[in-house]
């Protein structure tokens, strides 16, 4: 066992070493390191037939070991390969965590501490970003699209905190989401006209609930001929349409300069001539910004963390409070109404589906005053018997359907009134 290891030890040696002399970035070009280890196998294998070095035991292993711990991610690599991983993490050096269809496995990997910190800093390189003392938290995109997240000592009581969750976009168009059993046929032909039709949709969720990846697929049915623009932390919206910018936040210098947060992209983002602009997450004062863009008349869309419709619109009505002193809840609360039309709340069930829960419009009315203002919403698909149904409501803006083509009352039926 030990002559195995001492042989794939040696040759990867070798490899890096000539990584080194030919200037290849191994996270860029892992084909070029590929080709290498191959080429270095092949001439130690021939060596060691004459020689006195130790033979290669299982020649495939070893170039797929060699190529993960030099252009991958290690041990971690066989995760990033495996189509059914949607995330990993890592707690300690012996406790490395997998998600697969929604539910968490502890795997027997064992890294030391270095190897934790070696990984986060090649993961890093790419990104432009860092994690020191001064900025204990990232989050950062890898070059296949996963999102990082790293939170070090003394934030965390000993041990680095390591989070990669993967770009594993299992649908690209409503449709598709259909046949995963994510939404119901005509529920997603409503969103599709809703999209069309310019409406305001607020997708709503919790943590792994297939937030992004339904957002995504209401941005693929914007018509072709429109101009949007996206505001992300890191990226992970991937929209397939001639006409997109797509902006993400930069965190601070070392010297504490530059920073550009999720609220500056916001208001840059209606300089440029957006025809929709989409937010990835509101989670902070940035929902004030976002929500004056829907009240000017730029139509768009964003994700936010909750675990019902209703409670995403008290939410969108309590994160602009953020901005300001001078930003109060009675400017706030018909300022939603009046700028939210649909709220799209998504879930995984026990059994690791990811499923939308309901659908609610939001007509644009306020019950009460002041401080104890509600917005008044209606239901208009939900869930009932394990299915998503139809409902009475009606959502708002009929006539920006009539405008773009659609027939309300065949895409929903005679639910209700409008």
């Amino acid at each position: 066992m030990n002559e195995v290891v001492d042989a794939v030890a040696l040759v990867e040696g070798e490899v890096r070493e000539l990584v080194r002399r030919r200037g290849i970035d191994p996270m860029a070009e892992p084909d070029a390191v590929r080709v290498l280890v191959e080429n270095v196998v092949r001439e130690y294998d021939d060596r060691a037939l004459v020689g006195t070095l130790p033979p290669l035991e299982d020649r495939d292993r070893a170039i797929r070991d060699i190529c993960d711990a030099v252009a991958g991610l290690g041990p971690l690599q066989r995760y990033m390969d495996d189509p059914q991983v949607e995330e990993i993490w890592i707690n300690a050096p012996g406790r490395v965590f997998i998600a697969k269809g929604g539910k968490s496995e502890l795997t027997n990997t064992i890294l030391t501490a270095g190897q934790i910190r070696d990984l986060v800093e090649r993961m890093l390189k790419t990104s432009g970003r860092r994690i020191d003392f001064s900025t204990p938290f990232v989050d950062a995109t890898l070059l296949d699209g996963s999102r990082l997240h790293v939170v070090i000592p003394d934030i965390t009581r000993e041990h680095w905190a390591v989070n990669i969750r993967k770009f594993v976009l299992t649908a690209h168009s409503l449709d598709e989401l259909v046949g995963l059993g994510t939404l119901t046929a005509q529920a997603a032909r409503f969103l599709e006209a809703a999209v069309v039709s310019g409406l305001n949709i607020l997708v709503a969720g919790g943590t792994q609930a297939g937030k992004t990846t339904l957002l995504n697929c209401l941005a693929a049915a914007i018509p072709a001929r429109e101009r949007v623009i996206t505001c992300e932390e890191v990226f992970e919206l991937r929209i397939p349409l001639p006409d997109v910018v797509a902006m993400q936040t930069r965190q601070p210098s070392l010297e504490g300069t530059g920073e550009v947060p999720l609220r500056r992209l916001v208001k840059e983002a209606l300089r440029m001539r957006p025809s929709r602009i989409i937010v990835g997450e509101v989670r902070q004062e940035e929902c004030l910004d976002l929500l004056l863009a829907f009240n000017a008349g730029v139509p768009g869309m964003c994700t936010i963390h909750a675990n019902s419709a209703r409670e995403a619109v008290t939410k969108m009505c309590t994160l602009p409070l953020l901005a300001g002193e001078n930003v109060g809840h009675g400017f706030v609360v018909p300022t939603v109404a009046r700028s939210v039309d649909l709220v799209v709340h998504t879930k995984t069930d026990s059994r690791g589906r990811r499923r939308v829960q309901e659908i609610i419009g939001i007509p644009g009315r306020v019950e009460g005053h002041a401080d104890s203002a509600v917005i008044e919403t209606v239901d208009i698909f939900t869930m009932r018997d394990d299915r998503l149904v139809r409902a009475d409501g009606f959502p708002p803006h009929p006539e920006r359907f009539a405008a773009a083509g659609y027939d309300l009352a065949s895409l929903l039926g005679h639910g209700g009134t409008f």
